[in-house]
């Protein structure tokens, strides 16, 4: 606010001079110029009178001269101080509308006005850096689950943008540069219900230094952190970066999942899916031949390295080796756009190929060459931006990598379910046999959208029921979170994933399992089942009727019913 008042007497200081002086001169001229009353005595005006006629003078003209006629000396002076005070107002307005349309004051307005509204945020809420592919997915994904965001983003079009979305909860935006402290705080760094800071920027100097701020002006917070090389994912860890996500190391892993557990990457797909999401078809990437990666950038490097760790014949084509870097093994150079190139790489030998320049023209050009000399390719696509989605439907790719996506996707899941992450890097130790159990029996519970996945803390806000009977000695077991509310023979469709008790993790818990204060469950399961069970869990008589098999009487009126029944029998 100071600065706005500072911006606003700054640029009208000399308009206000001028008026001011232009008044007071105005008016002192009619003080001292003398007049005549009616009978033809000299009198002179006071300070008062003349300062109230130059008043209406100089805004109406036309109210008459006041108490007497002027005479032609005051009338002269009144001439020449209408066509002052006139020039005088019109230079004083058109500075104020040049003030008013002035960028730095509307951003300084602007600025206040958001800062007001972060101060009145009551509820938690994420801090989004950086509006772009990445994070437009992300505060669309966030919302749709009713939480709250707040996007800085250094381009005023994709703060507009994202004022035009049509999203589920309103997102306060500013366009900043997120690196300055002074935004950083400004959109609520230490505001008490700031839980998580999101560096999505496009540049890895400013996502390092978002992290940097964000752990020393809030130790406490979560921060999560694109990062593109190996470098600066080294430097963010340095300093207690609690996530850091490469999509190209990350899709990589997804990928030799594939190869080997085809399983594990179904059940991973299954269980991080959007909600309404169609189930995912499983695939079987080929395991033994040749496969031709073309792009040997930061994508086609992490991608190389893996389908090498897995033994497997791998051939490179890049145009510009000077500049990524040469492999290791057999590469060849050109785009991978002519069928010569694709030749020379031997593509007739091939049985996957992967499309992952930086161009999606390239990419889709790559594949459709490809296709037309080898049809049954196992492809693997990179692509770069969403507005060509529908693009990369029609080609028909069997993977494809979007790395907006996979980061959002990613940040949605540890934000919202942590503990599904714990579950994935237990079910790696699994065999594909037990991860292909696993997809049966989800399979079983939902139809043709991915199942919904959500945590259940023991405690008073998430379990108020349950919290109230355990410690009288009543044993709740997590059969009984899981039976039907209404119909106490019914099970809910829920599968218990995983269960966490202190330090302890418990991988498909039985039904057996004794509940106690504290625990976190990992559940996935349909929507309305979920519903059903957060009945169970708050709700005193609901849950007394799944321990005991006996609805409880609600209400005064009911109570008084029965009562009488009562005494009518008795």
């Amino acid at each position: 606010m100071q600065n706005i008042f500072f911006l606003i007497f700054r640029r009208t200081r000399l308009p206000l001079i001028t008026l001011v002086l232009t008044y007071a001169v105005t008016v002192l001229g009619l003080v001292l110029i003398p007049g005549q009353d009616p009978q033809g005595n000299p009198w002179h005006m006071d300070f008062f009178h003349a300062f109230y006629f130059v008043s209406f003078m100089a805004t109406t003209i036309g109210f008459g001269e006041i108490p007497y006629e002027f005479t032609d000396a005051q009338r002269l002076w009144v001439t020449f101080s209408i066509y002052a005070t006139v020039v005088v107002w019109i230079y004083a307005i058109g500075t104020i509308l040049t003030l008013v349309q002035d960028r730095s004051l509307r951003q300084a307005v602007i600025e206040r006005r958001f800062s007001r509204r972060i101060k009145r945020i009551r509820e938690p809420f994420l801090l989004v850096c950086g509006y772009g592919e990445t994070g437009s997915a992300l505060i669309r994904a966030v919302t749709e689950r009713h939480h709250h965001a707040v996007a800085i983003d250094i381009d005023q079009e994709r703060v507009n943008l994202l004022q035009l979305e049509n999203l589920r909860e309103f997102v306060p935006a500013l366009q900043g540069d997120a690196s300055r402290p002074l935004y950083l705080l400004a959109a609520g760094l230490e505001h008490p219900f700031c839980h998580a800071v999101v560096a999505l920027t496009n540049d890895n100097d400013v996502n390092l230094k978002i992290a940097i701020t964000s752990k020393l002006l809030h130790p406490d917070i979560r921060v999560i952190c694109r990062a593109d090389s190996h470098d600066v994912e080294a430097n963010m860890a340095s300093f207690g970066t609690d996530f850091i996500i490469d999509p190209y190391d990350k899709f990589a892993r997804h990928l030799a999942t594939a190869l080997h557990t085809p399983g594990l990457y179904l059940l991973h797909e299954w269980l991080t899916g959007v909600r309404h999401q169609a189930l995912a078809e499983p695939l079987y990437p080929p395991t033994k031949g040749r496969w031709i990666v073309c792009g040997y950038g930061r994508f086609g490097r992490a991608v190389y390295q893996r389908l090498k760790e897995e033994g497997l014949e791998t051939v490179v084509v890049e145009a510009t080796p000077d500049k990524t870097g040469i492999p290791d093994g057999e590469y060849v150079i050109g785009r991978g756009t002519e069928a010569e190139t694709l030749e020379q790489a031997g593509i007739e030998g091939a049985v996957g190929l992967v499309a992952g320049t930086d161009r999606d023209s390239n990419n889709l050009s790559i594949i459709m060459t490809a296709k037309r000399m080898k049809p049954d390719l196992f492809v693997v696509a990179r692509q770069n931006m969403q507005d060509n989605q529908r693009i990369f439907d029609a080609v028909q790719a069997d993977m494809v990598m979007h790395p907006s996506a996979i980061i959002a996707n990613r940040i949605r899941v540890l934000l919202a379910t942590p503990l599904l992450y714990e579950f994935a890097s237990l079910a790696m130790h699994e065999d594909d046999s037990w991860a292909c159990e696993l997809i049966s029996r989800i399979s079983a519970l939902v139809d043709v959208e991915v199942p919904e996945v959500w945590e259940v803390a023991l405690n008073e806000t998430d379990a108020y029921a349950v919290c109230g009977v355990l410690p009288r000695g009543q044993v709740v077991t997590l059969e009984d979170l899981l039976t039907c509310p209404r119909e106490r023979e019914r099970k809910l469709p829920v599968i218990p994933l995983l269960l966490r008790r202190k330090d302890t993790r418990f991988i498909l818990p039985d039904d057996e399992t004794r509940m106690e204060e504290g625990d976190l469950l990992l559940l996935c399961g349909t929507l309305s089942a979920r519903s059903r069970m957060e009945w169970t869990l708050q709700n005193e008589h609901a849950l007394a009727y799944v321990l005991t098999g006996q609805a409880r009487l609600q209400g005064w009126i009911w109570k008084m019913l029965r009562r009488n029944e009562w005494g009518e029998t008795g």
